[in-house]
């Protein structure tokens, strides 16, 4: 008797939830980190690095325990997807610096489409025409209650094309990566941390030198900001063990799909917690959002149960020896056999 499959240790909600409420978590944090109303950290990459130092870390420990195990995946492959996640988030970072936050916007908008086309290209992955609308809807409501301005030069979009591609390539090969390997989240995150932590760490401060001409070492750490830092890079375990988590599960068009919640628990709490601007325009387009997600959600569920194969019935499933004599079944021989056998008794 084949051995039951062990229940995930996280519900696929609870996976959900987690990113969600550490991304939306992490962003608060950040806000008050890096803002100039708070403590004007404004070294981005770098802190990125620290992030995955520590994500680093707490891998080492879990597989040091047994809480984990850890699986071979080839060096090349492991530096080939680091290199390209920083580029990912570099490119991020200088989008950001060189264009207008409304295009930025846009730009992280346009992850959804890109992704959907690398994985048609890649995966071979089609798309009904519900999941495809409620994208579309998705985009929308997002874009309406996001973009604002938008400006933009030929730097900053080549940076923004970088990034978008790069970020869309990341999420598709976290997935791939897991499949091709029989690799959980935790143990591929615990292999790629380590490589991300270094070259950022080393890279970061020059990159951050380049986005705002300030150097790390000249900044104060106070109480306040080396407390933050640490709940940042807290909350940055759980997101990026919760990305893992999700992209390995579902797929990289879901976690974009549904992680625009994410923009949308980040307006309503920025109105809640720091009086930003709430206008009539970005509750309707949260609400259209929403409604886009509720819509794929739906989409999705529907594509499953058609490809899903459908169960045959008892009577269906019952093969041919249920016509064959007990006495043959015991014996493993054919009813002729038995039959001859018994005559010559």
């Amino acid at each position: 008797m084949e051995a039951e499959k062990k229940p995930p240790a996280v519900s696929d909600v609870g996976a959900w939830a987690m990113n969600v409420v550490s991304s939306v978590g992490i962003i608060m944090a950040n806000k008050q980190l890096m803002s100039s109303a708070g403590y004007a950290f404004s070294f981005a990459t770098t802190l990125t690095g620290f992030h995955f130092t520590v994500t680093a870390l707490v891998g080492w420990i879990s597989n040091a325990t047994g809480y984990s195990v850890s699986k071979h995946v080839p060096l090349w492959e492991l530096v080939w997807f680091s290199l390209v996640a920083n580029t990912s988030i570099t490119g991020m970072n200088l989008s950001l610096m060189l264009n207008s936050v409304g295009f930025y916007q846009i730009s992280k908008l346009s992850m959804i489409p890109v992704v959907c086309f690398m994985e048609w290209v890649l995966n071979s992955k089609h798309y009904t025409t519900k999941v495809i609308s409620a994208v579309v809807v998705v985009a929308a409501g997002v874009g309406i209650c996001t973009v604002t301005d938008v400006e933009v030069n030929a730097k900053g979009f080549i940076c923004a094309c970088v990034a978008v591609f790069c970020t869309s390539l990341q999420q598709i090969t976290i997935g791939s990566f897991q499949k091709k390997y029989n690799i959980g989240s935790f143990e591929l995150l615990s292999k790629t941390a380590p490589i991300q932590a270094v070259s950022l760490i080393i890279l970061g401060p020059f990159a951050d030198y380049y986005l705002n001409g300030r150097w790390l070492l000249n900044y104060n750490f106070s109480t306040g900001a080396t407390f933050f830092i640490l709940l940042s890079c807290s909350l940055a375990v759980f997101c990026n063990m919760s990305q893992y988590l999700c992209i390995g599960r579902f797929s990289a068009t879901s976690f974009q799909v549904l992680g625009h919640m994410k923009t949308v628990c980040v307006l309503i709490l920025g109105w809640v917690l720091f009086d930003s601007a709430l206008t009539v325009k970005n509750i309707l387009g949260m609400l259209l959002a929403v409604m886009g997600m509720v819509v794929y959600s739906w989409a999705v569920e529907t594509e499953k149960k058609a490809t899903a194969p459908i169960p045959r019935n008892k009577s269906d499933m019952l093969d041919d020896s249920e016509d064959v004599p007990l006495k043959a079944r015991v014996s493993g021989l054919p009813t002729s056999d038995l039959e001859e056998g018994e005559m010559k008794s």
